[in-house]
């Protein structure tokens, strides 16, 4: 076995002192992060269409005002254009609020967790899966690239 492959397998091996519940609550620990970085990554299209909406209802008053409805554009621009989508607050400021909190404290834990308890490897639990469910010898299947 080279030692490029031995390397990679032994990245995912579980710690000697691990066992298969620990194993199983530290993948746990891990897919909360995941769905957490998917809900981050939800945040961050809210915050970038928040903001391509406002640009495009200041473009649309400007055209209403160009059409000659200034009234309408002037409301448009006193009261929407540039208005926070939570009290006090523009997306930057919920995404920089989420990010500096929730987000890092779970990632911290997360990290601590696996640090401690599976000696800093990521995804044990899913490389013994991959194990348990491939078919050896069969191309496609290989443990490694």
């Amino acid at each position: 076995m080279s030692e490029d492959r031995e390397k990679m397998l032994a990245d995912h091996r579980r710690p000697t002192d691990a066992d298969d519940a620990t194993v199983s609550a530290v993948g746990s620990v891990s897919e909360a992060l995941e769905w957490v970085e998917r809900a981050r990554g939800q945040l961050y299209s809210f915050h970038q269409m928040m903001g391509h909406a406002d640009l495009q209802l200041g473009k649309a008053a400007d055209e209403l005002r160009e059409a000659g409805h200034t009234a309408a554009a002037d409301a448009l621009e006193a009261e929407v254009v540039g208005r926070n989508v939570i009290e006090g607050r523009w997306t930057f400021q919920i995404v920089e609020d989420f990010d500096d909190g929730y987000w890092s404290t779970v990632r911290e834990h997360e990290r601590r967790i696996r640090d401690d308890l599976m000696g800093g490897r990521r995804h044990v639990f899913e490389a013994e899966m991959k194990e348990d469910r491939r078919t050896h010898g069969q191309r496609g299947h290989e443990a490694t690239p």
